[in-house]
């Protein structure tokens, strides 16, 4: 009897794109039972805390809160440059500077929540929402600056907001460093060799979309169909990359340097164990 991994990842078009072949098994499963369940990040970081998943995408920041129980797999990360959250200000010229003030972000662990801590400590109010809900609050003026994530790093300006920074140019800029936003982590309590075929699998999954990008659009329009299919690969080409086939040394030493800043902003304990990253597969 196959053994069934419960395996979450996001609706966001970096995801559709890379597991179009796990999703639609093109890919040979290794004998594996894939439950494929699509969430929004959010989501997926607390069904992650809940025990809810084998294997699941999550927010870096999550990530480190689970590095007890959890591994990150080589594929399937999204890290890169040029790929950071934007804040975001609803009118122009404005900047973070008092608790008067209300940033929203797209979930209390995501990464980009992280990183506005990182760069701008004790300012504004920080409330919670979706991430597609940021731009059109901004819109509404129902708050003061937003974190965007995904396709808004597009269509900000068309929405008529106002970029304050890059928080993923920060970034880079003081660890010249990839961003590490998000990756694939399995469960610790999963044997050896199935660990090795779901990181497999998810690995030719990858290669498989690489090979022909185009294949994947209908998946991916599945799950946004509110963009066009130039957005759609816009995505992909900015968030799936040689990281994401295989983190390698580099995404190696950009989780250590996360692993360190959230140490140092209190976020885990002096001395916690870091993320730490399966061996590479067969």
């Amino acid at each position: 009897m196959s053994q069934t991994i419960h395996l979450g990842i996001s609706t966001c078009p970096n995801d559709t794109f890379a597991f179009h072949g796990l999703m639609n098994k093109l890919v040979d499963w290794r004998g594996l039972d894939f439950q494929v369940e699509l969430l929004d990040i959010q989501q997926l970081n607390d069904r992650l805390f809940a025990g809810d998943f084998h294997a699941a995408k999550t927010s870096f920041h999550a990530a480190l809160l689970l590095a007890e129980s959890t591994m990150v797999l080589p594929s399937g990360s999204a890290l890169g440059h040029g790929v950071g959250p934007l804040l975001l200000a609803a009118k122009s010229d404005d900047v973070p500077q008092n608790d008067s003030q209300v940033t929203l972000c797209p979930g209390q662990h995501t990464t980009a929540t992280l990183l506005f801590r990182l760069f701008y400590p004790q300012t504004t109010q920080v409330q919670h929402v979706v991430f597609s809900d940021i731009m059109p609050k901004l819109q509404q003026q129902a708050a003061d600056f937003g974190v965007c994530i995904h396709e808004g790093r597009f269509t900000w300006q068309q929405e008529g907001l106002h970029l304050v920074t890059d928080l993923g140019e920060l970034w880079e800029n003081e660890t010249a460093s990839p961003l590490p936003l998000g990756g694939i982590v399995a469960r610790r309590s999963l044997p050896a060799e199935t660990m090795v075929d779901v990181q497999a699998v998810i690995h030719d999954s990858l290669q498989l979309a690489l090979a022909d990008p185009d294949s994947a659009l209908p998946t991916m329009r599945q799950y946004a169909q509110e963009f066009s299919d130039d957005v759609l690969m816009q995505h992909v080409k900015l968030y799936v990359n040689d990281w994401t086939v295989d983190l390698g040394a580099v995404g190696r030493s950009a989780l250590q340097q996360l692993s360190d800043r959230a140490q140092a902003i209190g976020l885990v304990a002096p001395g916690t164990a870091g993320l730490e990253v399966y061996p590479n597969a067969r």
